[in-house]
């Protein structure tokens, strides 16, 4: 199995939760973001950890939704309300709980994407969050 190239069959992926799609969605984001950081030339270890926890905060996360929903297709779409209507056992103190939600439901469509092989996609969204969203 080549796990940075995976292409999940239908079946596995309909076998998965919503909270095992955002399970994998948040490392994948996390991913994206610390390359992303360390491409635009962030160069200190503190400097990289606090504009990270900046980029994958669930308020920050909820704000890319803002940016991302439009662009989904139906299917996406269902990934992404999937995601949004999940009910995670704990909410973390910082979070209030419609970001959490938001955040969740991008993280399911990131790990969605993910397991499905389609990183042109994920480049696509993660673009245009990067591009469209005001950040820290």
């Amino acid at each position: 199995m080549d796990y940075f190239h995976v292409q999940a069959q239908p079946g596995q992926l309909a076998a998965l939760s919503t909270l095992a799609l955002a399970h994998i969605g948040d490392g994948v984001y996390e991913l994206m973001v610390r390359t992303y950081l360390c491409l635009q030339g962030k160069s200190t270890n503190k400097g990289l950890h606090r504009a990270t926890v900046g980029y994958v905060s669930a308020a920050a996360q909820s704000a890319a939704t803002q940016v991302v929903e439009p662009l989904l297709s139906p299917e996406e779409a269902e990934v992404f309300r999937r995601g949004r209507n999940a009910s995670p056992h704990t909410i973390p103190p910082h979070a209030s709980r419609e970001d959490y939600a938001r955040a969740t439901a991008l993280e399911s469509l990131f790990g969605w994407l993910w397991l499905r092989g389609e990183t042109e996609r994920l480049n696509g969204l993660f673009a245009a969050i990067m591009e469209d969203t005001q950040w820290p």
